[in-house]
């Protein structure tokens, strides 16, 4: 057995608790009745010299974001503002030392049923906000793609219609907008960082709703956190515990097996990071912007109130999928990916678990009744990019996943992982028996021979043949035990 080298601790870096917005204030309707003429403009009463010169300073902060097309400072306070706001208390010390042993105790049992040795370096509690913060690396690289095209769309807008800037809003506004950007000369730039308030609001909103129901840091199955840091968040256990009628110490350490199966898989899977991932960013690539309902929302928004830009946009999404032949082959690639990892969770943790757990069925049952139903990642994907993010098929490759332990043995099995040519297709989730018994082993040695089939290259083949994403910097490059 190999040796342990990860540490378990209290979380580095996280805030947890009150997760607060940094704007918002000083924009509301109170602090002084209407001017003469019974104008309030989206900025609050313009007869109030204090609050439109407040709202004006938080504007300006807000169009001083230089980071790229989404403003994520904004995403960030959004999100957390959206956590705290249904109550998002630290995690107790009695509660993160539940789940340090929790996960050092599924390691254990996990080096029973798979060859892969641990992937988990750093055990950690989270609170919803410290969820917030440690993923937001990896939602920015998702959403970037989608932001582009709200940017650019925006400055189309204002290319056509420079009028399209002021609709809907006090002259006084107006004049404002062009004082802060430098007159009409910089109004494009400006509808930029507009853009980028506007998506990042957007995603803030989506993902501070994904932190009030996901329980780990891989619960959507993509690697979402600091790779080598496993995770669990003690209010997302307690709140799947809820109805099950299973202990909640049973219910905690069944989540923690799967929370360490996933992290063992993805550092021994060297391209399987950037596979997944890539699979998101290539169907992202293929989304436009629903003109029309940009338009619609523009006399709405008031850029010192991220709520506002929200509740502007809701109703229906700004992006729109192209269903091009290369998004359905990005969305298949995704979706058999996503299926043989979750396959390949549920069975190994399956069988770490059956004999140990007396409630192990039913915990596996509620996670896939869980996953069938949409889970908490189906409809902010959707409302992110359009895309309903389901392993749709995952019971048909776990039913792969126990053939190949029961003809080949754990390693046999957890073999099949070294190559992406190796693994099952969409096709053969029709036929487990037939991938088990009657599909030769690829020659690896052929495979590392050529330049565009060695996993973690760019080039490297996915799942179902298509070309996949390069391979990050990030990612682990440990084999197979």
């Amino acid at each position: 057995m190999a040796d342990r080298p990860f540490g378990f601790g209290p979380p580095g870096g996280g805030r947890s608790g009150s997760g607060s917005s940094g704007s918002g204030s000083g924009s509301g309707s109170s602090g002084g009745p209407p001017d003469e003429t019974g104008g309030a403009g989206p900025l609050g009463p313009l007869g109030d010299p204090q609050q439109f010169a407040d709202a004006l300073r938080q504007f300006a902060d807000l169009m001083s974001w230089q980071g790229g097309p989404v403003n994520w400072d904004l995403a960030k306070n959004v999100a957390r503002h959206a956590v705290a706001a249904e109550g998002d208390p630290s995690v107790l010390d009695v509660d993160r030392q539940k789940i340090v042993d929790a996960l050092r105790l599924a390691e254990l049992w996990l080096d029973e049923t798979t060859s892969f040795a641990t992937g988990v370096r750093l055990a950690q509690a989270w609170s919803r906000s410290e969820w917030v913060e440690a993923t937001l690396p990896v939602w920015s690289k998702l959403c970037d793609p989608i932001a582009d095209r709200a940017v650019d769309a925006m400055g189309g807008m204002l290319a056509e219609d420079p009028s399209e800037l002021g609709s809907g809003l006090p002259p006084e506004l107006g004049e404002a907008f062009k004082a802060i950007s430098g007159g009409l000369s910089g109004l494009g730039g400006m509808m930029r960082r507009i853009g980028g308030m506007m998506v990042g609001s957007q995603t803030g909103q989506a993902v501070g709703a994904l932190a009030r129901e996901v329980v780990s840091s891989t619960d959507i199955g993509l690697p979402l956190g600091p790779e080598g840091t496993a995770a669990l968040l003690p209010a997302g256990v307690a709140a799947f515990g809820e109805g099950l009628s299973v202990d909640p110490d049973q219910v905690r350490l069944y989540l923690a097996l799967r929370e360490a199966a996933h992290h063992r898989l993805f550092a021994h899977v060297p391209w399987l990071r950037a596979h997944l991932l890539g699979a998101v960013e290539d169907y992202a690539r293929g989304i436009t912007m629903d003109a029309a309902q940009l338009r619609n929302a523009m006399p709405q928004i008031d850029p010192s109130n991220p709520e506002a830009i929200q509740e502007a946009l809701s109703g229906a999404s700004l992006f729109q999928p192209e269903d091009t032949p290369q998004q359905k082959a990005a969305l298949t690639r995704l979706e058999t990916a996503l299926a043989l990892v979750e396959g390949w969770v549920d069975t190994v943790v399956d069988a770490a678990a059956r004999d140990r757990l007396p409630q192990a069925g039913a915990l596996g049952e509620a996670v896939r009744r869980r996953r069938a139903t949409g889970g908490p990642a189906e409809h902010t994907f959707a409302t992110l990019v359009g895309l309903e993010l389901r392993p749709r098929r995952s019971r048909e490759a776990a039913a792969i996943w126990r053939g190949l332990t029961e003809a080949r043995g754990v390693e046999g099995r957890d073999a099949v992982w070294a190559h992406p040519d190796l693994l099952p297709t969409a096709e053969d989730f029709d036929d487990p028996d037939g991938f088990i018994s009657g599909k030769n082993e690829l020659d690896m040695s052929e495979l590392e021979a050529g330049s565009a089939g060695t996993p973690g290259t760019e080039g490297a083949p996915g799942p179902d043949g298509a070309e996949g994403a390069p391979d990050e910097d990030d990612s682990p490059g440990n084999g197979a035990k």
